[in-house]
């Protein structure tokens, strides 16, 4: 399998990526940001604090997810629109939302439910939206 490292479209992984991570910051900065407050029981005008990991950890883990698309997507010969989108609607929903709803169904989210609706469709539109410019650039 990793025999295909040569045939992944690293410019479009890049490309994913900085969409992924710019998604991300629309999302849970800007769209989001009070009912992701409100999923997480805190003040919904909360501002979170920075810190280097606040900032830097998520645009690390949207460069994993993207690389590791591109890998499963060169392997699996995925090259058109429709299958960028279903293998896009396999990975969001079948890997990112199941596990954003596992992290989220603890004693520690209030809300499990609404933060897995707020998480997890972010996480399946990056992973249509990763997909779709892998097979686009």
């Amino acid at each position: 399998m990793f025999d295909v490292l040569g045939d992944v479209n690293w410019i479009g992984v890049l490309v994913g990526f900085i969409a992924f991570t710019l998604l991300g910051a629309l999302w849970f900065a800007l769209l989001f940001a009070r009912a992701y407050n409100t999923s997480l029981g805190r003040d919904a005008a909360a501002r979170p604090e920075g810190s280097p990991l606040f900032y830097f950890g998520p645009a690390l883990t949207a460069l994993v997810v993207t690389a590791t698309s591109g890998v499963l997507m060169a392997a699996l010969r995925v090259e058109s629109y429709p299958d960028a989108l279903l293998f896009g609607l396999i990975v969001g929903a079948g890997y990112l939302v199941a596990n954003t709803v596992n992290i989220a169904i603890n004693p520690n989210f209030p809300r499990p439910l609404f933060y897995s609706l707020i998480s997890g469709a972010y996480n399946l539109l990056g992973s249509l939206l990763v997909s779709t410019i892998l097979v686009t650039v």
